[in-house]
């Protein structure tokens, strides 16, 4: 049966452990060694002594077992220190590693403990048989796995507070799985919800960026902070819950306080009172650092232009159906075709299927053919707000665009898709049959 690894545990004292084990049983130290190995859940002696020099080390746990996933960590590794998150800013400094593609890699690499790249592809392929904690650890997560990640946690109890891949520890992995049982399990056994990844994300800016409420409500009550920045300056988990128009967790969030207080997250959650309080003063557009939740979003920075302010607070209301707000908003000038970051208001409140929102619009005098820009620079680009309506299936929102004049023949410029197209390529099957 395995036995837990002390969390403290040395090379000097696994050696040591080894040299007294064959004493004891009268074998050889390489048998000795191999059974200390198995005894604590590894293959061999050289993956227990190896794993053992990494956590001495400090270093980071690689836990996905697709190369992969690590050239894309580095990426976003890279996007966000160019967005001047201070601590993916540190972690280049630290190895000393250009704001390169290159030097991304070789920060993720030296993270985990390896000399280069190649090294650490070389680990994460046989991780799958390595036996190490961490990564064993996140199969379970992965299977959902509540039992059997507690049983581990009780061997390993040291888990909780690991970090892996990018600063991710347990807590912040399981709250990608949207798996709440995972994530309570977790907070009992003592994870730490004020630590963030990094990019400053943290366990409740996964929940506001997933609308997971319960979720949010369980880590505030752990102690989780409503005030720290992820991917720029003002990216709270409110922020990030409004960037997607999350109602449901994002008054979850306000309820513990509304951080950043500027006219995104007024227009966001429908407070007229506080969009007339911040209407012409200098924190209407303070704190705008944060812009997207993760670098697939293009690359692009926030000015404090009070026009630009103004009509970004109308695409952030839109997507959250905050139709007061819309309208006050629009009888103050805003831009109702404006195209601020990656969407027009039409456009976000289409594609979050805000059907209240996109009627609003219209009789305002919203242009229903406007071709714009959402999503990722390989996602969205000459798109109208149908077809991202048809994307996601919202047939309310279609037949709204429909009687207001939408045109289903347009063709995206990176395609040339029509919307029943990009309905029938995502599989929403009535509203494919809706449009064609």
């Amino acid at each position: 049966m395995n036995v837990s690894l002390p969390a403290a545990v040395s090379l000097e004292q696994l050696r040591k452990q080894a040299k007294e084990l064959a004493r004891a049983d009268s074998v050889p130290l390489s048998r000795a060694q191999l059974a200390l190995a198995r005894r604590y859940g590894f293959p061999s002696w050289p993956k227990l002594r190896a794993y053992v020099a990494r956590v001495e080390a400090g270093a980071q746990h690689a836990f996905e077992p697709d190369p992969d996933y690590y050239a894309e960590r580095a990426e976003g590794l890279l996007a966000s220190a160019l967005d001047d998150t201070p601590s993916s800013v540190a972690e280049f400094t630290r190895w000393s590693a250009p704001l390169t593609a290159a030097g991304a890699r070789l920060v993720v690499a030296r993270n985990h403990g390896f000399a280069d790249w190649v090294a650490l592809r070389r680990h994460v392929v046989g991780l799958r048989t390595s036996g190490e904690p961490f990564a064993r650890a996140f199969h379970l997560l992965r299977a959902q796995d509540v039992a059997g990640l507690g049983a581990l946690l009780d061997q390993f109890p040291s888990l909780v507070g690991a970090r892996g891949t990018n600063g991710n520890d347990l807590l912040a992995l399981a709250s990608a799985t949207c798996d709440e049982r995972l994530v309570a399990l977790l907070v009992a056994r003592g994870a730490d919800v004020r630590r963030g990844n990094v990019h400053g994300w943290t366990a409740l800016h996964q929940a506001g960026y997933a609308n997971l409420p319960w979720m949010a409500r369980v880590l505030l009550a752990a102690g989780a902070p409503v005030d720290v920045s992820a991917r720029g300056d003002g990216g709270t988990p409110l922020v990030v819950a409004l960037f997607w128009g999350n109602v449901e967790v994002a008054e979850v969030l306000a309820a513990g306080g509304v951080v950043p207080r500027n006219l995104r997250t007024a227009a966001g959650l429908d407070d007229v009172a506080s969009l007339e309080a911040l209407w012409g003063t200098p924190d209407a557009g303070a704190h705008r650092g944060f812009y997207r939740p993760h670098g697939g979003f293009p690359s692009w920075r926030p000015g404090d232009d009070a026009t630009e302010v103004r009509d970004e607070a109308l695409s952030w209301a839109a997507r959250a159906d905050a139709v007061a707000a819309i309208s006050w908003l629009c009888a103050r000038g805003a831009a109702l075709d404006a195209d601020v970051y990656r969407g027009t208001a039409l456009t976000w409140a289409a594609a979050r299927g805000r059907v209240r929102a996109v009627r609003r619009l219209l009789e305002l005098g919203a242009g229903v053919n406007v071709r714009g820009t959402f999503g990722g620079p390989g996602h969205g680009r000459g798109t109208t707000a149908l077809h991202h309506a048809a994307e996601g299936g919202h047939l309310e929102v279609i037949e709204a665009l429909l009687a207001a004049g939408a045109d289903p023949t347009v063709e995206d410029e990176l395609y040339g898709g029509t919307p029943a197209g990009w309905a029938e390529h995502n599989g929403q099957s009535a509203a494919h049959e809706t449009l064609r």
